[in-house]
C-alpha cells in the first residue's frame, strides 16, 4: 500500500513542479496548493498505513504497539491542511487583486516598474 502512496507522491510532486514553473499566476496557485497535498501525502504515508491496529494505548500497557499507525502524522497533517488552505485563500485574492491591477495574469507583463514605453538606455559614451 506505501508503494502505491508514493507513486501517488512523486506524480504529485512532479505535477505541483510543472505548474509552479508556469508564467500564469493562477497555475502557479495551483501546483502550490498540489505541493501542499504532497507534503501531506508523504507524511500520512510516512506514518505507516495500516487500519489493522488503532493508535490506542491498550489498558495497563505503557507505548503503543509497534503495528499501530503512528498517530503524530495525522495531527501535523490536520495542522497543514488548515495552514495550506489559508495560505491558499490570501494568494488567491493576492492573484485577483493583481489581475485587477495589472489586466493580465502573466507573471512576465507584470512589470509596472519596467513600462513597456521606456526610453532606451544609452548606447554610447
Amino acid at each position: 500500500m506505501e508503494a502505491v502512496f508514493a507513486v501517488v507522491v512523486g506524480l504529485f510532486f512532479s505535477a505541483a513542479i510543472y505548474l509552479m514553473l508556469s508564467r500564469y499566476s493562477i497555475r502557479i496557485m495551483l501546483g502550490i496548493a498540489i505541493l501542499g497535498n504532497a507534503v501531506n501525502l508523504l507524511l500520512f504515508t510516512t506514518g505507516r498505513v495500516t487500519p489493522d491496529v488503532p493508535a490506542i494505548i491498550q489498558k495497563g500497557a505503557s507505548t503503543l504497539d509497534n503495528a499501530a499507525a503512528n498517530p503524530l502524522p495525522q495531527a501535523l497533517i490536520l495542522t497543514a491542511i488548515v495552514i495550506s488552505f489559508s495560505f491558499l485563500a490570501f494568494l488567491l485574492v493576492l492573484t485577483y487583486r493583481a489581475y485587477q491591477d495589472l489586466k493580465t495574469d502573466n507573471t512576465g507583463e507584470m512589470q509596472l516598474a519596467e513600462p513597456d514605453e521606456r526610453p532606451l538606455p544609452p548606447l554610447g559614451y
